[in-house]
């Protein structure tokens, strides 16, 4: 290729790289002024919608506040409507009110003359009585000139007539009343304690106290004493009781008048003898940990019995005292479980009477909390007990209720009277309790005794386990009338001076017989 050829070449190249720049730039202008044009167009659209956006709100606006006042003026119409009915119904009342005044005010002023008219009678009546008065004593005086006596001597002779001639109506009255009272009273009472009575739930053995731990074989014995007994004197130590170990085969005897105490002696001997390691420091682990089971133990029974009653709100103290009498026994009678019979007894017999159950319940089964810790304190159980209550923040009624139901102080409530009356039923069914031969012989002698320390019995004797004692009268002293007063009166004594569960009957026989012999 020759040189003019590349340079023309060259020169068309530039010439369409320049003509090409040219129309670029040409092209570039034309898309400016499309785009200002456009944009234009956009803003000028803009403004026009603005505008209509903003005269569609003024006019929401305008309707909306239209309808707010409608809204209104109902409201100031529903306001304005029950203004003036109140208006209406206040006027009515102020009338009503006016015409009570004066109604209230017509009664006050037939009062005021009524209190006049009275007032006046009263006057004219003291006059008559002081009138009345001096004929009765003019009439005194002159019956007493006449009859030539004193006035203290004819009272005294009235008197005598007038008793003379009523002693018999009296003393039959006295018997019909007291036969009437007597036999209501012992129905509605009977009927009142088998209802009771059958509603209730009661076992026949009661749970004792176990004192005695069985050992699988006489060389356990020797274990258990130990070499020159220190591991029995470490037990007795710890435990607090007294371990006897006699000839008796298979059986050692623990001792200790604290019941619990006596049960955690029990618990880890049997653990101790179980295990088989028995030294100083076993003994002194087993303790501590039959303790610690014992103790809750005894939580777990006083909760387990506050639920099956449905007791809420008990102190932690009176808790743990619960528990604690599920270790206790009084006459072979465990107490945790005659306070619940009592408690039971006492709630059925409160809702026969139409009182609180809760609250009975809450006596009954509180009345021998004291025996928890009677031989810790001094004192009665009765009077531990309402201390322990005291402390524990119980009610009025359920601290006199454990003061009074043996009678040591006055009763201040029902419920009180509930518990006495649980606690003799639970105590005197039949298999409650042991009595010893010596004991039961006792009682039935002082009964007797009793009944023979008045004048004109003959002879005296217990029959029916002591619930009842006939007293036989010689009948050429004492008459009917006598006889009557000495039946009230051996009941009153034997009421005040001796224990006894239930009640006794006292029949008082009077009888006379006509002997003759044909020869």
């Amino acid at each position: 290729m020759s040189g003019n050829t590349i340079m023309f070449v060259m020169l068309a190249l530039g010439a369409g790289i320049v003509i090409g720049i040219f129309i670029k730039l040409i092209l570039d202008k034309g898309k400016k002024k499309n785009a200002k044009i456009e944009a234009d167009d956009i803003i000028q659209n803009a403004q026009e919608e603005k505008k209509r956006i903003i005269k569609d709100a003024e006019i929401s606006a305008k309707e909306i506040q239209l309808k707010r006042k409608e809204k209104l003026d109902q409201e100031n119409e529903l306001s304005r409507r029950d203004l003036k009915e109140t208006e209406k119904r206040l006027s009515k009342r102020e009338d009503m009110i006016n015409k009570k005044l004066d109604v209230l005010d017509k009664r006050d002023e037939n009062l005021l003359r009524q209190e006049a008219t009275i007032s006046e009678t009263e006057k004219n009546i003291k006059l008559r009585e002081r009138e009345l008065n001096e004929t009765i004593d003019n009439q005194k005086k002159k019956l007493l000139e006449i009859a030539n006596i004193s006035e203290e001597t004819a009272r005294e002779n009235l008197m005598a007539l007038v008793e003379e001639s009523m002693q018999e109506e009296i003393s039959q009255f006295i018997k019909t009343k007291h036969e009437y009272a007597k036999e209501t009273a012992e129905q509605e009472a009977t009927e009142i304690l088998t209802m009771t009575l059958q509603r209730l739930n009661l076992e026949g053995p009661m749970e004792r106290v176990v004192t005695t731990v069985q050992i699988p074989s006489d060389e356990m014995k020797g274990r258990i004493i130990g070499r020159e007994g220190r591991n029995i004197r470490i037990f007795e130590k710890i435990t607090g009781v007294d371990v006897i170990i006699d000839d008796t085969p298979g059986v050692i005897v623990l001792s200790c008048f604290d019941c619990v105490r006596r049960e955690v002696a029990r618990h880890s001997m049997e653990m101790l003898i179980s295990d088989g390691r028995i030294h100083p420091a076993r003994i002194e682990e087993l303790v501590e940990k039959a303790r610690q089971e014992v103790q809750k133990g005894i939580k777990e029974a006083g909760k387990k019995a506050l639920y099956d009653l449905n007791i809420h709100n008990v102190h932690p103290r009176i808790v743990e005292c619960l528990g604690r009498l599920k270790y206790r026994s009084s006459y072979g009678q465990n107490v945790l479980n005659h306070s619940i019979e009592v408690a039971q007894t006492a709630g059925l017999i409160a809702g026969q009477l139409k009182l609180d159950v809760a609250l009975a319940q809450r006596a009954g089964l509180f009345h021998d909390i004291g025996k928890a810790v009677d031989q810790e304190l001094e004192g009665t159980h009765p009077a531990i007990g309402m201390e322990i209550a005291r402390r524990a923040n119980e009610c009025e009624e359920v601290i006199n209720a454990i003061g009074a139901h043996h009678e040591d102080i006055p009763y201040t409530s029902l419920y009180g009277i509930l518990a006495h009356i649980g606690d003799a039923v639970s105590a005197s069914r039949p298999g409650a309790r042991n009595m010893s031969t010596e004991r039961y012989v006792n009682r039935l002698e002082q009964l007797e005794e009793t009944a023979a320390s008045f004048d004109g019995v003959d002879k005296a004797f217990a029959i029916q386990a002591g619930r009842e004692i006939r007293v036989i009268v010689k009948p050429n002293i004492t008459s009917d009338k006598a006889a009557m007063k000495i039946a009230r009166d051996v009941a009153k004594k034997v009421e005040e001076e001796l224990t006894y569960p239930g009640e006794v009957k006292v029949s008082v026989i009077r009888e006379t017989r006509f002997e003759e012999y044909a020869r």
